[in-house]
């Protein structure tokens, strides 16, 4: 392989990792046409065909996976080199991936980022709103604001609050239980319910559900907490909604009280090589004072240093 452009390898392993052209060229941040021509370069290079091209997505042939293992590590290795390297820079300047949750973007997030994108007009944002963890040690993302109660093993972060979750209804939907909801302990039989679907089956939330809501009484299922408010908003069902996309909807109101074994806690988090970055750094400190301070998280009794957890994002 010695006439062989080492980043064409770089490309090929995008494509067996994410197994098609769209998913090599999210991970890479380029499009489509410059992964394809990248990987035929390379195949024409090595005379060889590399993957097969199925409906399904891309399967490696023999020869792929020869290579492929020929290069496991290489990409590891070259990924935690771009992150040391990226460390060193001290610029206000660039661009800063980050990710959070539908939950957290609108009223509690996009304020604060459009504050900061002022004060910083030298820094761009790449902005990925994603329910599920994205890898910050492969660089998918740089920073997250993730609300967990278990972040992931070796990143470091800073916990900013918790968010509280309650059982709401519409006001129209409430009208015809007033009488029984007067009581201490609500029969949670006599409603219909809106539930998260098999999606966020790990949410405290839905083991909840299964503990205090027979199945025939659920009347949708959602893959979104915000879109189950917007569900029970017009009268669907009561739902165990979190009270940061809930209390501010004047269509709803709280039928009990938060529920705090499943209050959950928000935290910025983002790579150990990362943190010495000048405009990661000053992201993460601006987002930590806005949010220690809002009024849609609920306090911390006790401050978290920016040393701990040094726990690991996972997808």
């Amino acid at each position: 392989m010695q006439d062989t452009d080492w980043d064409d390898l770089r490309y090929f392993l995008a494509v067996a990792r994410a197994e098609s052209l769209s998913g090599a060229a999210k991970y890479l941040n380029v499009n489509y046409s410059t992964v394809l021509r990248r990987l035929g370069r390379l195949e024409n290079r090595l005379r060889v065909r590399l993957f097969e091209r199925l409906p399904s997505g891309y399967v490696m042939t023999p020869a792929g996976e020869i290579l492929r293992e020929q290069l496991r590590g290489v990409g590891d290795r070259i990924e935690a080199a771009q992150r040391q390297l990226t460390g060193l820079d001290l610029r206000l300047s660039g661009t800063i991936r980050l990710t959070s949750t539908d939950t957290l973007m609108h009223d509690l997030l996009m304020p604060h980022l459009v504050e900061f994108r002022k004060a910083h007009p030298g820094i761009q944002i790449q902005l990925a709103i994603n329910n599920n963890f994205l890898s910050l040690s492969k660089r998918e993302a740089d920073v997250a604001v993730r609300p967990s109660n278990k972040p992931p093993e070796h990143l470091i972060g800073q916990r900013v609050g918790r968010i509280q979750t309650a059982v709401y209804a519409s006001k129209t939907y409430l009208k015809r239980f007033t009488k029984r909801l007067s009581t201490e302990e609500p029969d949670w039989t006599d409603f219909d319910w809106v539930a998260p679907d098999e999606e966020l089956a790990y949410l405290a939330q839905t083991k909840w559900m299964r503990q205090h809501v027979p199945e025939e009484n659920i009347a949708m299922r959602v893959n979104s907490l915000a879109g189950m408010v917007e569900a029970v908003r017009h009268d669907m069902g009561v739902g165990l909604l979190l009270c940061l996309l809930a209390k501010p909807t004047r269509e709803l109101v709280r039928v009990t009280e938060p529920i705090p074994k499943l209050d959950t806690q928000v935290w910025i988090l983002t790579h150990p090589d990362l943190k010495s970055v000048t405009r990661v750094k000053a992201l993460t400190d601006f987002l930590y004072a806005r949010l220690t301070d809002s009024e849609f998280l609920i306090r911390n009794e006790q401050p978290t240093s920016a040393a701990t957890p040094k726990r690991r994002m996972t997808k």
